[in-house]
């Protein structure tokens, strides 16, 4: 009998382990799902939704949706309405100040470091290959496209500097810069000149110049805030 009882006890302890993971995996697959549709504004700002219908719609229970959304609503991106759910928050100017000047900071910082670092043509090619893209989408008047590359460059930009924490704090606010570029996107003028800028970037990064590629760059991103800046004056639009 005890021989029993503890075969049962190491059998359902098994299972409850086996459930973390499980667990963890479906928070994990909403809270991925939802942030990704808030930050390309599939969901808008001003959206609701009920825990039991993102529930359905994802085919969970309600405790990872509760969970994810409380992830969400720590980053910022919601907030937690007892009883009905999530409301997605805007963006409104001023948060975009805020976030533009911390990304030209620390991706200024980044390219400097990159430069001291003198990566390799290996280690420079996605660089290279981004930019490519950039001119190609520009050609064939793909803006979509153009704008993926052009998060590929900056990504990969952050990832070269070799400051790992650097790179994590960029890139959780990249993110969040996202969801304006995506709605102010066909609103730019032609973005003829990030890629021009961004081969210069490269172009001192290779040539281990750290002051040139850091100046480049943080001229680079005080330029595309201020035309976002001007974006949101000319359309009055009071949050994104």
């Amino acid at each position: 009998m005890a021989t029993t009882k503890t075969a049962s006890r190491r059998a359902s302890a098994t299972d409850r382990a086996g459930e973390r993971p499980g667990a963890a995996g479906a928070v994990e697959r909403v809270y991925q799902t939802l942030r990704a549709r808030i930050l390309d504004n599939a969901l808008p700002p001003g959206h609701q939704a009920l825990e039991q219908a993102i529930a359905l719609e994802l085919g969970v229970s309600r405790t990872p949706v509760r969970e994810a959304l409380i992830r969400l609503h720590n980053e910022g991106l919601i907030e937690v309405v007892p009883r009905h759910g999530m409301r997605v928050l805007p963006v409104s100017p001023d948060d975009m100040a805020e976030i533009y000047a911390i990304l030209t900071s620390l991706e200024s910082l980044a390219a400097e470091l990159a430069a001291k670092r003198r990566p390799g043509v290996r280690e420079l090619a996605p660089l290279e290959a981004a930019c490519r893209e950039m001119e190609e989408a520009l050609d064939s008047g793909n803006l979509d496209a153009w704008a993926k590359a052009d998060e590929r460059f900056h990504l990969q930009l952050v990832s070269l500097c070799g400051n790992r924490r650097l790179a994590e704090v960029v890139i959780n606010f990249w993110d969040r810069a996202h969801r304006a570029r995506m709605v102010t996107l066909r609103m730019r003028p032609r973005p003829v000149h990030s890629t021009r800028e961004h081969r210069a970037v490269v172009k001192a990064i290779r040539a281990g110049d750290a002051a040139k590629a850091r100046d480049l760059h943080r001229a680079h991103r005080e330029r595309g805030a201020l035309e976002l800046t001007e974006i949101l004056q000319q359309f009055r639009l009071s949050s994104l």
